[in-house]
This record gives structure tokens, C-alpha cells and sequence, in this order.
């Protein structure tokens, strides 16, 4: 069906070498927004291309498939990292979407802006425009919040944000607990303040994924001047005379494709594609470039540099009474859950990644929060692998503002073959000491009422880590990415404020790689966000001939 609307989007824009004003590289979370936006002006011809494929498979919508999706190369880049000496020379897989809605078709589901003075700080960087002040209309104009509008929040926008559908008495537990150690409960950290416990809010709508695809791009696929083109691996950015005029791209029977380009490029392809695809076009640190035997058009070594992600350390105990371990280990309770949520679109897999949530600081000398928890009703090794054949939870902690940063290099000028990702976790002494509070604070948590009556032991990292040292290597030995990469194209070194590439006519970058610092909590909301500004950015400069 898909290959009879690209031939008929072929015919109607009435050329086989096709020619727009527009062309978004990525139909992911800021893509999808972007592409939307500017299609929205019926005088201009917007082209969006994704790697992936349309979001047809049924996990993607169910909100619990991320146990499906993830590591599944039918709709996951399946990256991996180059041994890091942070973590002991361990690798990690950082799953990415590579598919219709990007990594927004993959992940928890878990709406977070993450805090006022994040955006604050870009702005005092020198990037105006991106100030709470700023953005903050733009994270309203996309968001259609259940719970209604209110000076923080909108209604009305695409993207439907939602409370949970599911409780769990462990996880109120925790959120009780926490208080019990002096942690206040906070019902909306979306809102006035971060700071605080409470419970998650969702990309969903009556109990289905809201993806960027479901948002942005379904509703409106049909207009006659947006062209979506799947299975479309860009190969880089044509560049003549200082501008760029185009991009070349594989189809899915394997041809060399080319898009000529009327107006501007933009590379949405994440903090991983984009930086690659930059580099690829000649756009990079020149003698990086060299190496791979790749013409110099812009010589910005900032490209790939920069790197941050939040690292996360799963603390798990065993307990005296079920959790989600055990409401899943047979058939027959499958099947039940799956009726059940067949019918009212609730139970288990109606489930995000988490469901409690709570932002904390590690010491008084730190103004915001800089630990976030994440609190799972189940436990397991890895999402794909499923959950532990014993009654137990999770805590997970990570660090909200890490120092260390890490990089994106090429390791073939060939696309297809993946760049090295050096992640770089825990190389400063603020980083190894935030998350060694932050697992102390969730020891202290655990022995609070009512959680320390639903505790039989703690099963990782365990008490023969009864020091900061052990604690350290322990982290170092199991912690894992919670899926956040970003920084790596970012305003400062390689955009300007406008989100255009230096020394380079007619090209912009808009995802999370263009963060010139990581943001306080989950990225998706931000990524759309980003998406929100790209176009307005793009809409304005159109209007002024700029």
C-alpha cells in the first residue's frame, strides 16, 4: 500500500527527479513536528525521508512494546557503544527508532521538559530565543494535556499527554517512602517546580502510544504539497558553492536517489545520524575528514563532539508480596492481561517504562535537582529479556547534569557502516560522586515505611557494596544508558542560535544533537520542542527573504 502512495506522490508533484522547497532527513521526533509545521503553508512543497519504515508494526502502539521493539532491526538502529573506560571497558546497545516517529515509536512513553533553568542557562550561553520564557510556549502549543490547561500546560495540540492508567502498591509505596525521608510529593514536575515525588505523565491517548508519527504526521499525510518518502537512507547533504542544494539518498530497491532542494535542508536524524550525515557532507573537523578521504566543505571540528547522555543505575529488590514479575510468569495470566487490555485499553500493557518518578538533589549546595529516579513494578536484566522469575522491583537513579561528554566519530566515509560512539561515562569526579549519592539516597529510601515492610533484600548492588568506593565499581560494572544521547551538532561550536549550520547556506540542524548542554530529565518532550522552534525559526526567515 505504502509503494502505491509514493507512486501516486510521484505523479502529483509531476516529476521522477523530485525538487522541494523543503527537506526534513528524519521523520522523528523533531522531524515529524517540523515537517507538519511547514507543511501547514499550502504555498510550499516540504519532503520529510526516513531510513525506517512506517510504524505498522502493532507494538508500537501497544504502550508496554518497547519489550518488543527495542533490539528488534526491523524498527531499531541497534547502535552500539565502543567500550567505555567508565565502565570498565563495557559496550551498551543504545537503541534508536528507525522508523516512522523515530525513537518516539520506541520509547518509555515518559513526558518530561525538564527544568526552567536549563533553558535559562542556554540562553545565557548567548543562544537567545531559547529561554523558558521562549520555549515555554512552544512545549503548550504542542501538547493536548488531559488534565486541562493551566499556565504551564496546553490543550489542543497534537501531542496528548496523560496520567497513568495503572498503579501498582509498590510504587506507591516508594512514593510514600520518599516522602518518609524528606522528599516533598510534587503532582505536576511539568509544572512550577521540578523538585519532588510523585508519578509519571504520558505520551498516550486512551491507552495507545502517542508517537510523533500518531501526532504529527498521521493527521496530516494526505496534503498535497508534503511528500513522505520511507526506506530512504540518506548518504549526505549536496553542497555547491557554500549552499546546500540537495540530498542524495538510497531507495528501497537500492538506487541512488537525489532531491533537489529549493529552500533549506534540515537533518533531524538524531544525536547519532546527524552528526554522521554532517560529516559524511564534508561538514566536520578536517582532519578527521581526511582520514576517510572526504572533501573539506566546512571545517567545524565541533561535529560529533560534545556527547552527554544520562547514565542509570538499577538498584533491585526482592520482595514479600507480587509485583509485575509475577503477574506475567504464565500463559494463562498473558492471555488476561491481553484481553484485558484488548477491552479497555488498560492493565499492564497500557504501562509505561516507569511509573513513579521523583527529582531530588544529592546536597544542599546544589540548587536544582540533579538525580532523577525512575521506579519499575517489575525487574529484569534488560527490557527484551524479560522480567526476573521472582517477586521484585526497581529503582533506577541517574544523573540529570553530567560533566562528562563524549563523541561521534566516522568509521568509514561508506553510510551504511555505523560511526564509533564513545560515550565517555563518568570521566570527572562530580559525575562518579552524584551517582553514588544518588544509589545512597535510594538506600535510604528502601528503609523507609511503608517500603521497608515490603522488602525482603536487596538483590543488587547488595550489601557487600558498603562503601563509596564499591558502590562506584559497581556502577561502573552494570550501569546502563537510559537512552538520552545528545549534544552532538550543537548551538555554539557548530549552530547558530537559528539552528544553522556554520559556513554552510540553506542547512540546519534541529533534534536533540543541537543542545548545547543535556536538559534535566527524559529528551522526547524536548526533541519535539525543538521541532516546534526549527519550524517557526524556518517560517520566520522565509517571511523576512532571509
Amino acid at each position: 500500500m505504502q509503494e502505491k502512495c509514493e507512486l501516486l506522490d510521484c505523479n502529483l508533484w509531476g516529476r521522477k527527479e523530485l525538487e522541494t522547497d523543503y527537506l526534513v532527513v528524519g521523520g522523528g521526533s523533531a522531524g515529524c513536528a517540523i515537517a507538519n509545521r511547514l507543511s501547514a503553508d499550502a504555498d510550499v512543497t516540504v519532503t520529510l525521508l526516513e531510513a525506517g519504515s512506517w510504524d505498522w508494526n502493532p507494538w508500537i502502539h501497544v504502550p508496554v512494546g518497547y519489550f518488543k521493539t527495542m533490539n528488534n532491526p526491523s524498527v531499531d538502529w541497534c547502535y552500539r557503544t565502543e567500550p567505555d573506560p567508565g565502565l570498565n571497558g563495557r559496550q551498551l546497545d543504545w537503541p534508536r527508532g528507525k522508523v516512522m516517529g523515530g525513537s518516539s515509536s520506541l520509547n518509555g512513553l515518559l513526558y518530561v521538559r525538564g527544568q526552567p533553568e536549563d533553558y535559562d542557562r542556554w540562553a545565557q550561553m548567548g543562544f537567545s530565543g531559547w529561554s523558558w520564557e521562549d520555549v515555554l510556549p512552544l512545549f503548550k502549543r504542542a501538547e493536548n494535556q488531559e488534565r486541562g490547561e493551566d499556565p504551564y500546560h496546553g490543550t489542543g495540540g497534537p501531542l496528548n499527554v496523560s496520567d497513568m492508567r495503572l498503579s501498582r502498591p509498590i510504587c506507591d509505596a516508594w512514593v510514600s517512602a520518599a516522602q518518609a525521608a524528606g522528599y516533598p510529593y510534587n503532582p505536576d514536575y511539568n509544572g512550577a517546580t521540578q523538585e519532588g515525588v510523585g508519578y509519571f505523565q504520558l505520551t498516550t491517548r486512551k491507552g495507545r502510544r502517542c508517537s510523533a508519527a500518531v501526532a504529527y504526521i498521521h493527521p496530516i499525510r494526505k496534503r498535497p504539497n508534503l511528500r513522505i518518502i520511507t526506506r530512504a537512507a540518506t548518504r549526505r547533504v549536496v553542497i555547491e558553492n557554500g549552499r546546500a542544494v540537495g540530498v542524495e539518498y538510497t531507495d528501497r530497491s537500492g538506487k541512488l536517489q537525489k532531491i533537489n532542494v529549493r529552500g533549506e535542508v534540515i537533518l533531524s536524524a538524531g544525536a547519532i545520524g546527524s552528526p554522521q550525515i554532517l560529516m559524511l557532507s564534508g561538514i566536520g573537523e578536517a582532519a578527521h575528514l581526511a582520514e576517510h578521504g572526504i572533501p573539506v566543505v566546512a571545517d567545524l571540528p565541533g561535529v560529533g563532539q560534545g556527547l552527554q547522555d544520562h547514565l542509570q543505575a538499577r538498584l533491585v529488590y526482592t520482595c514479600n508480596e507480587p509485583t509485575l514479575n509475577d503477574e506475567v510468569r504464565k500463559l494463562w495470566q498473558q492471555a488476561r492481561i491481553a484481553l484485558k487490555y484488548a477491552m479497555f485499553r488498560s492493565g499492564p500493557m497500557s504501562m509505561a517504562a516507569s511509573l513513579a518518578t521523583g527529582f531530588m538533589r544529592t546536597n544542599d549546595r546544589v540548587a536544582t535537582p540533579d538525580i532523577q529516579f525512575h521506579v519499575q513494578p517489575w525487574s529484569a536484566d534488560s527490557p527484551t529479556e524479560g522480567v526476573h522469575p521472582f517477586s521484585a522491583f526497581t529503582m533506577s537513579v541517574c544523573q540529570l547534569r553530567p560533566e562528562s561528554r563524549g563523541r561521534i566519530r566516522l568509521k568509514s566515509s561508506d553510510p551504511t557502516v555505523y560511526p564509533a560512539i564513545h560515550p565517555n561515562y563518568l570521566a570527572t569526579e562530580t559525575d562518579c560522586q552524584t551517582i553514588v549519592e544518588g544509589v545512597k539516597i535510594a538506600r535510604r529510601i528502601a528503609k523507609e515505611r511503608p517500603l521497608a515492610g515490603k522488602i525482603t533484600a536487596e538483590m543488587r548492588p547488595g550489601p557487600e557494596a558498603d562503601d563509596d568506593a564499591s558502590l562506584l565499581d559497581w556502577v561502573r560494572n552494570s550501569a546502563g544508558t537510559i537512552f538520552h544521547p545528545t549534544g552532538t551538532a550543537a548551538m555554539g561550536p557548530v549552530l547558530d542560535e537559528r539552528l544553522r549550520v556554520k559556513g554552510v547556506r540553506g542547512l540546519r540542524v534541529a533534534d536533540c544533537s543541537i543542545m548545547p548542554e543535556i536538559v534535566s530529565g527524559n529528551t522526547n518532550a524536548p526533541a519535539i520542542m525543538i521541532g516546534e522552534k526549527a519550524a517557526d525559526l524556518l517560517r520566520e526567515d522565509r517571511r523576512r527573504g532571509a
